[in-house]
């Protein structure tokens, strides 16, 4: 019988469609050890001591030093240095421990956009890509916070399209230096960043290369800081280089290697997003229900009524889900790099390759997560009525500095593309056999149906079986839309995202209900009651929203016959029997209120 590690190292990017996923097999925020728990109190700690009474000082960047004097204290604490190797001064922590760091500095607002840039997109290019040598020169110096950086990929002209960047690198006559032209913006850290990671076409390349860029070479200008809707505290430039001489070897990785550098860059950068917005979305849990204790409408507190329960229940329920996957894929990242380091894979390289064989993942809990953070911001608002409209009150900056996130790493509607445009491919290199899957539902559709309810079948047996409908109607929309349009299915952006939309629902119901099972299993069924409802509150939402996506892509390209029948199935599929989520809805109310605190 294979172990739970060994199960763990057959789990491929995007199996999770078609293969079955046992409890034991993920990780679970419950299961982090004591030594974790520390780094997570330190991160807290250092967010009630630096942060949150500094909050509109911030924001104000009257003191041009205060970000990185910021910074400076936490690299004191070693927060700088979590996913720098202990050979080059940094904790090296596993992936799914960075990501718990990357969680509770999330609350903090332009102190967590400064950090995440910081030690995100601005340092893991060269841990990842850098040679032996400047690992040496930079790794240190960035682990402590001496050395701060940032990350400058995008122009006024390419965004989303990075490849079409137009700065350019020359070699210069002597062949000791690339010289670099052009302009870069949104340049998080910008303002104060020692070290620069510029992407940059050599001459008529196809292709964007990568160079590692001291402010000290010179030839460096920027625009004075961008006033924004949010994250007002976090340095934002647009920043120009101006024959900027940078010697040859700063040249990062190989030529032509940049646009491959950023893609496995903003792999990490996007599933750190979506765990730093658990956090952030955490924060205002805690402070909207506190507010809604002590808040009085009609002689009683607002935190009484069952439309304000139905509020904090969500916002708990999306939050629970969310976390619930970030950390099964940060897992799954960690357990892959394991594997390859233990085939005698260098270190750097199976990092990368793990990010490569997750990015699917990533580009889901991307989506996920920003969207689960813009919706508790915004019903902490209205939790807080007229204060919460108050620059005054907290949810007037939560809900502002939330926003940039669908935007961040690749706005949501390109991941939302990127997730079927990835599994497709994998599909077509047969990496990926979603063939024989989608063929087996199209058979089903035509068999008799299955009336069995399961309940015998174990823990959350209904469940699983919605939940493997679930994917069923995923295969059976997506096998008819690659059908219907062939190759020109990247031209249907909309049918892309219903798609998306219907994929990222299954993996988090299934996620939080593996998350619960387990949980089950530790404490015992009567400990987890709570977490139960709100597994069977999210799979409920999951299923109606997969509902209306699939419908409004079967909509788009079936008629006649094909439509009724695609209907038809899509309705069998997304079935699942009643359970008074009214009910659920305010247990788990009651017992975060009771709480004063999101208590997960």
């Amino acid at each position: 019988m294979a172990t739970a590690t060994e199960t763990k190292k057959a789990i491929r990017g995007g199996e999770f469609l078609i293969r079955e996923t046992e409890a034991h097999e993920i990780f679970i925020p419950e299961d982090f050890n004591e030594e974790q728990k520390m780094i997570e109190q330190q991160c807290k700690d250092f967010l009630a001591k630096e942060v949150y009474n500094r909050l509109d000082e911030i924001d104000s960047m009257k003191d041009p030093k205060l970000m990185p004097s910021l910074l400076d204290k936490a690299g004191e604490l070693g927060l700088l240095g979590t996913s720098v190797p202990t050979e080059y001064g940094g904790f090296g922590m596993d992936f799914n421990t960075t990501m718990l760091v990357a969680e509770v500095i999330g609350a903090g607002h332009s102190v967590a956009v400064a950090l995440s840039a910081h030690t995100g997109i601005g340092t893991l290019p060269i841990v990842y890509y850098g040679n032996e040598e400047q690992k040496k020169k930079y790794l240190p110096k960035l682990a402590t916070g001496e050395y701060k950086a940032a990350y400058c990929l995008t122009e006024p002209d390419s965004g989303s399209d990075a490849n079409s960047g137009k700065t350019k690198a020359k070699l210069s006559a002597d062949g000791k230096h690339y010289v670099i032209n052009g302009q870069k913006m949104w340049i998080t850290n910008g303002g104060f960043a020692d070290i620069y990671i510029v992407f940059a076409k050599i001459d008529n390349d196809k292709n964007l290369s990568a160079f590692i860029v001291e402010r000290a070479f010179g030839g460096i200008t920027m625009n004075e800081e961008e006033h924004k809707m949010g994250i007002k505290g976090s340095s934002t430039r647009q920043i120009f280089f101006n024959d900027c001489k940078v010697p040859v070897e700063n040249l990062l990785s190989e030529r032509e290697n940049g646009f491959k550098i950023a893609v496995n860059i903003l792999n990490v950068g996007r599933i750190k997003l979506a765990v730093a917005a658990v956090g952030g979305s955490k924060k205002t849990i805690s402070t909207a229900v506190n507010y809604a204790k002590e808040r009085k409408q009609f002689n009683t507190a607002i935190a009484n009524f069952g439309a304000i329960k139905h509020k904090i229940a969500e916002m708990t329920t999306r939050v629970f889900a969310s976390e619930s996957a970030c950390y099964r894929a940060g897992q799954n990242i960690d357990d892959a790099t394991n594997a390859l380091i233990a085939g005698g894979m260098d270190s750097a390289k199976a990092k990368l390759k793990s990010l490569e064989e997750f990015a699917i993942e990533c580009a889901i809990m991307k989506v996920h997560g920003s969207e689960v953070l813009d919706f508790v911001v915004d019903e902490g608002v209205q939790i807080y009525g007229g204060m919460g409209f108050s620059a005054e009150g907290p949810m007037d900056r939560a809900y502002r500095d939330a926003r940039i996130n669908r935007i961040f790493e690749g706005t949501n509607e390109i991941n939302r593309m990127l997730t079927i445009d990835m599994l497709l491919k994998r599909a077509m290199k047969g990496q990926l056999d979603l063939m024989n899957p989608a063929m087996a539902v199209q058979k089903e559709l035509m068999a008799v149906p299955d009336f069995s309810s399961g309940d015998d079948a174990g823990v959350f047996a209904k469940e699983k079986k919605a939940l493997a409908n679930l994917k069923k109607a995923g295969l059976m929309v997506a096998g008819a839309a690659v059908q219907k349009f062939m190759m020109k299915l990247s031209d249907e952006q909309e049918v892309l995202m219903n798609l998306a939309d219907m994929l990222i629902e299954g993996y988090v119901a299934e996620s939080t209900l593996l998350r619960v099972e387990k949980l089950m299993s530790i404490r015992g069924e009567a400990n987890c009651q709570i977490e139960k409802e709100m597994a069977i509150v999210y799979l409920h939402e999951a299923i109606e929203n997969a509902a209306s996506a699939g419908k409004q892509a079967i909509y788009a390209f079936a008629d006649g016959d094909e439509l009724r029948l695609m209907l038809l199935g899509l309705k069998r599929f997304t079935k699942i029997d009643p359970y008074n989520l009214k009910e659920a809805r305010r247990r788990i109310a009651n017992h975060v209120i009771e709480k004063g605190e999101y208590p997960f």
